[in-house]
């Protein structure tokens, strides 16, 4: 099932995964999912009501060249937690994660049967709580390839480097994928910085 490596380990944040089979379900009923090759829904929004963008990110063309495809997008905008699901227990799963990550965008993102994404980078690491997955959903980072199990468990990604997500099973692969702006611990380092030599 799930082999780890320096890139994509179990973060030490669990949940329950019935609960959120069942979030899901009423975040697709209250929502849904938007339209396109990954679909999406929000969980976190800019405080003005801006849509979420697909945020930058770098791919390699068949020259091998890299290239930057979409706008940066500021990840400290997405502060406001989606109304509609303030009742679920997504509201629960982002206190949680709140006290280990610094996050941007959190979303709930669904790869369709025998679909995957392009190879590519991100400017952020970012974290997985897989909900729905079957054994041919696989992320693969650099050359390396696994399967993160829909069990609750939280996993770290290092989408910084290049990486993809395919899906060769007949059921959807649904997970919330949270940007990473800073662990906790670098986050306290930070604030350790500013306490010895001030914020300027």
């Amino acid at each position: 099932m799930f082999k780890e490596n320096k890139d994509i380990y179990r973060a030490l944040v669990a949940f329950d995964p019935d609960r959120l089979k069942e979030a899901l379900e009423i975040a697709e009923e209250r929502i849904g999912f938007s339209k396109g090759k990954v679909k999406c829904i929000s969980v976190t929004k800019r405080a003005d009501g801006q849509p979420d963008p697909r945020g930058i990110f770098w791919t390699k063309r068949a020259n091998y060249k890299e290239v930057q495809v979409e706008d940066e997008v500021d990840e400290e905008e997405y502060t406001v937690f989606e109304e509609l699901l303030e009742d679920t227990y997504f509201r629960e799963v982002y206190d949680e994660l709140t006290k280990h990550f610094k996050l941007g965008r959190v979303r709930i993102l669904k790869l369709g049967s025998r679909t995957s994404l392009s190879f590519h980078r991100d400017p952020e690491k970012r974290v997985h709580v897989p909900i729905i997955t079957n054994p041919g959903a696989l992320m693969i980072v650099d050359d390396f390839a696994t399967h993160m199990v829909a069990d609750g468990s939280t996993y770290l990604v290092n989408t910084e480097k290049y990486h993809t997500a395919t899906n060769g099973g007949d059921e959807d692969r649904v997970h919330i994928v949270a940007t990473v702006i800073r662990t906790a611990e670098e986050q306290q380092s930070l604030d350790d910085l500013y306490a010895v030599y001030g914020g300027d």
